[in-house]
């Protein structure tokens, strides 16, 4: 081998020209391929390499999870020599070839007898391993501040994620807090009439919702009976709902006519509506003796009726438009029979939308049918199970808009009405 390939690592540079010739003979020749193992950490050998050609990585915890590539190593580096002076002779990193690698292998005792002929080496390897010590300490600092960095961020992350957690439970809470008012406003208890059985549900979309509904004793035998629909959903939604349900409560009891009624909460509503919301509304009053029922309808979904066999009451209607909005605003008013045996639904579009959405399903007056049918179906029943159907309609348990419901159920038999003397 020419001794002028041996001058090109900085190690030997110095040496005299017989030395140089004294290893070109004695150094052996090495091939490895990329991905190769070369050296491996912990193992124990007797020589080590000058690298030629290509480039090879100085890795620690090869082969585990810790893995870590410290340094690449390129043509006229030296490669293994630390070994040799290592308490148990185990070599402290290990090595593998990134390209394919061209090595010249030196015995420790070859170079050990370069050491005792020419001393000045030993001061260049110190020069050596000095100047790795600089750049290993210099790649450890570098190492060190990245890991600051990252955990100093990592540290504001954390913070910053602990505010909003505290932030999104201080806002369930006052979630949860707003859903128990919000419950409160409804009413606790449904009346309670000879012949006559009412259920009712409301179940919003989010924490709060924009329904409402009442039902509003007015006499000794009439009974308002109020739906809500704000045009929303959330907070904001419940906010105007508590306003609107106030506003029909206290205008209820104002007016004997339920277009009376709306057209007074209209008036009321845009008094204080700066946000642009609006509600659709039913309201009627239900006389308990005949079961007639007059109502106002304020672009909201018309009352579903069903006579004694179960079977849906054609109802005509004409266009009602919502209250919150508009000054002289246009209301259908009505006036429908609830038949013995028969049984009228008051409910928003969360029902009823959610229903017709599945067009391969039946209608909600079918449902309605064939859930009476099976008799013996309470008011309340009925809601409930209006309220399974609709859930089972609704992706990932999650409904679309607010579900409200009144259900009345007209038990008298043929020809008993109620007389005064019997209320």
């Amino acid at each position: 081998m020419n001794a002028h390939i041996i001058r090109q690592f900085p190690l030997f540079a110095n040496l005299p020209e017989a030395e140089f010739n004294i290893l070109s003979e004695s150094l052996k020749e090495c091939h490895f391929q990329a991905d190769e193992i070369v050296l491996e950490e912990g193992s124990l050998s007797e020589y080590f390499y000058l690298l030629l050609e290509g480039e090879a990585e100085i890795i620690k915890s090869l082969g585990t999870a810790d893995e870590r590539v410290v340094a690449v190593s390129g043509k006229g580096s030296i490669i293994g020599e630390m070994s040799m002076f290592s308490k148990d002779g185990a070599h402290t990193a290990g090595v593998r070839a990134r390209t394919p690698l061209t090595l010249l292998r030196i015995t420790f005792d070859q170079f050990d007898a370069v050491l005792h002929r020419y001393p000045p080496l030993a001061y260049d390897l110190l020069r050596l391993y000095s100047s790795r010590l600089e750049n290993s300490e210099s790649l450890t600092i570098r190492d060190l501040r990245e890991k600051n960095r990252q955990l100093t961020l990592a540290y504001h992350e954390l913070r910053a994620a602990q505010a909003a957690m505290i932030e999104k439970e201080k806002l369930e809470h006052e979630l949860e807090l707003a859903a128990k008012i919000q419950q409160g406003i409804l009413p606790e208890k449904l009346p309670v009439y000879p012949g006559l059985d009412f259920g009712s549900l409301m179940i919003p979309a989010r924490h709060v919702g924009g329904d409402f509904y009442d039902l509003i004793p007015l006499d000794d035998h009439r009974i308002g009976l109020v739906v809500g629909d704000v045009c929303d959903k959330g907070m904001p939604a419940a906010l105007f709902m508590a306003l609107s349900y106030s506003a029909a409560r206290a205008e209820a009891l104002r007016h004997n006519r339920p277009g009376d009624t709306v057209r007074a909460i209209n008036r009321q509503l845009l008094q204080i509506n700066r946000s642009g919301m609006f509600v659709t509304l039913l309201f009627g009053i239900l006389d308990r003796r005949t079961c007639q029922f007059d109502y106002a309808r304020a672009g909201h979904p018309s009352p579903l009726v069903l006579d004694g066999q179960n079977q849906p009451v054609e109802i005509h209607y004409r266009l009602g438009q919502p209250v919150g909005l508009l000054e002289d605003i246009v209301i259908d008013e009505q006036s429908i029979q609830v038949p013995p045996g028969g049984t009228m639904l008051v409910y928003s579009d969360g029902l009823s939308e959610t229903v017709e959405a599945n067009k391969d399903g039946p209608s909600l007056s079918h449902l309605c049918s064939t859930t009476l049918d099976r008799g013996h179906v309470t008011a309340q029943g009925l809601c409930d199970e209006l309220w399974r159907v609709v859930s089972e309609l609704s992706p990932d348990a999650s409904i679309p808009d607010d579900f409200t419901l009144i259900v009345l159920r007209n038990l008298m038999p043929a020809g008993a009405w109620l007389t005064p003397s019997s209320i």
